[in-house]
């Protein structure tokens, strides 16, 4: 056998196998990569949509929203059964302050007088999380989780912070922050509603 068809048939044999090789899909957000599924206290989710945050010309962090359905309103996110997940990427450092100061924002903004009541000692709680942690670096990995029947449950890169807080609601409120009516990018919210344009 000669070495050009040698190296041909080896060729070929790498393909082959290259192409049975089982390709993990991924969306890329400015260099973000989101993986197209997550597993949240063993469930399966899908990724809903992700997109970046900016504020004036800064890239402040990229988003993921996972779902054990695809969905494309806010009503329809806010019913879906199962475990849910919101990955944040931190594209520039930000302090706790600053990060804290406009997640209440963008919680009061979305949120009315009587459910910002409802909610207040879950929404101290989560606050705490954010007293805790000096804030995010470039590159870090923010995880809030729902897991039903528990509560919700954040991890930074990895490590669980802060306590687990009960009740939907709560999660829903966070969520409306970056898909509800006031949402607070609004560039933002179509990619999270699945918006492929």
């Amino acid at each position: 056998m000669s070495i050009t068809r040698r190296t041909l048939i080896q060729a070929a044999a790498a393909a082959l196998m290259f192409s049975a090789a089982p390709v993990f899909a991924s969306t890329d957000v400015a260099g973000v990569k989101f993986e197209e599924t997550a597993t949240v206290a063993g469930q399966q989710l899908k990724l809903n949509g992700a997109g970046l945050r900016t504020k004036v010309i800064f890239k402040v962090y990229a988003l993921g929203l996972y779902l054990s359905e695809k969905k494309t309103s806010m009503a329809d996110i806010l019913a879906v059964p199962g475990a849910r997940r919101i990955q944040i990427v931190s594209m520039r450092d930000l302090s706790s302050e600053d990060f804290g100061k406009a997640f209440m924002d963008g919680l009061n903004a979305n949120t009315d007088q009587a459910e910002r009541t409802k909610i207040l000692p879950q929404t101290k709680t989560f606050g705490e999380m954010f007293a805790a942690i000096p804030g995010l670096k470039k590159g870090d990995v923010l995880l809030v989780d729902w897991i039903p029947g528990v509560g919700t449950q954040c991890q930074l890169n990895g490590k669980k912070i802060g306590e687990t807080v009960p009740d939907v609601a709560f999660y829903n409120a966070i969520t409306r922050i970056w898909i509800g009516d006031k949402a607070v990018d609004s560039s933002l919210k179509p990619k999270l509603l699945g918006e492929t344009k």
